[in-house]
């Protein structure tokens, strides 16, 4: 009998990178991962990295791209776990997957005729759902044995009322499925679990920022989400790294007319805008701080405000505020935006410590709020593999 434990991993696939952790079983639980990583440059021309950090060593490692794509990240995991895993054992694979569409409202086991329903979404989320499949498909040839779980962005926003899933469009195009779906909803969860488990004050209205190079911010009210920025597709509500958030129709139609083709629109929305093309100088919130040129400076402030002004909506979702949290990477790293954008709240009762603010390093889940603030402010560090691999144990424990 294997003396081996058994361990969840979970996978999120990119179009150029494959990120992955591992979780050891407890229970129906996962206990933390003191194993995980990334491996980049899998686009086609690309030079493949791995990236491996084990408790707190970090390396680097080339690979020699000799297998395309996922195929070789999925090399590249195998000798990790062969090298690195010790005494654990794989006895799942957890995959966040972008959109459940309207049937998925919980994490599943995958199988043919659920990978054929998810296949039939791939237009509603053209940039990210093809790689997420094409993950599973790798890993289900390579392990067919293995189980793989599905665990949905979507799925937590299944909560949304009827008038907030809706756009004011004809009835025949909902009956498509054109409406709001909202996203990130793997690190919505963490961020609730964990402030259920460390904040010092009761209340129920949140409102949870995620910030990153993907920007979206929801209302969540007892633990379930009730608005949020992100609705039919990745590209809406708040500006990100290099897409535009909530833009007029009038400006796409307009383009159109100039003689912009369909794939013109589609990449300088997802890969030319935001921060990127604001500035015109860089993605990286870190970069332009760093700069001295306007432009960096003033894509900074669109980028706060556009949050601060989506912020106001929310709350008025919730009909007040108890708590606001920050979490991605630009939330849980920057401490200029967390002070910036909670001075522009002070109208809400949101009062910021500086010196709580300024020491927080995204390492840990803490509080930033001054003791007179009417409303709670927090880090939280997100973890949407631990979440993926939590519903696993779960699914697989059953």
């Amino acid at each position: 009998m294997s003396s081996m434990q058994p361990a969840v991993l979970a996978v999120n696939a990119g179009s150029s990178s494959l990120k992955f952790a591992l979780y050891p079983l407890a229970g129906d639980t996962v206990a933390p991962s003191h194993l995980s990583g990334m491996v980049e440059g899998l686009e086609p021309g690309g030079t493949p990295c791995l990236r491996l950090h084990e408790e707190q060593d970090d390396s680097v490692h080339a690979l020699d791209g000799g297998a395309d794509g996922f195929a070789c990240a999925l090399e590249a995991i195998d000798a990790v776990l062969r090298y690195h895993a010790g005494d654990y054992q794989v006895c799942a694979v957890a995959h966040r997957i972008v959109h459940g569409g309207e049937r998925y409202r919980q994490s599943i086991v995958l199988d043919d005729e659920a990978l054929g329903y998810l296949g039939k979404l791939v237009p509603l989320a053209p940039m990210h759902l093809p790689h997420n499949l094409a993950c599973v498909e790798v890993f289900r040839r390579t392990y067919p044995l293995l189980p793989q779980m599905a665990c949905f962005d979507t799925a937590f926003h299944a909560t949304l009322s009827e008038v907030e899933t809706m756009f004011a469009l004809p009835a025949t195009l909902r009956s498509a499925g054109i409406r709001r779906y909202g996203f990130h909803g793997l690190s919505y969860r963490y961020v609730v679990q964990r402030l259920a488990a460390d904040r010092a004050r009761p209340g129920a209205r949140m409102l949870v920022a995620h910030l990153g190079s993907g920007a979206s911010a929801c209302a969540i009210v007892d633990g379930r989400s009730v608005a949020t920025t992100m609705g039919f597709s990745a590209l809406d509500g708040l500006m990100m790294g290099t897409r535009c958030g909530a833009l007029d129709p009038g400006v796409l139609v307009h383009l159109v007319r100039q003689g912009w083709t369909l794939p013109d629109l589609e990449h300088m929305l997802y890969h030319e805008a935001g921060l990127l093309g604001v500035s015109g100088i860089s993605a990286d919130m870190r970069t332009l701080r760093a700069s001295a040129e306007p432009a960096a400076a003033q894509a900074i402030d669109l980028f706060t405000h556009r949050f601060v002004r989506e912020v106001g909506g929310l709350v008025a979702c919730m009909g007040g505020l108890d708590l606001l949290a920050f979490s991605g990477g630009i939330g849980e790293h920057d401490a200029e935006l967390r002070q910036q954008s909670c001075a522009a709240l002070a109208h809400l009762g949101v009062q910021l410590d500086p010196e709580a603010n300024a020491a927080a390093r995204g390492d840990a889940v803490l509080p930033l709020h001054a003791a007179a603030s009417a409303v709670e402010v927090w880090v939280v560090p997100t973890d949407e593999a631990f979440v993926a691999a939590s519903d696993a144990a779960r699914l697989f424990a059953h």
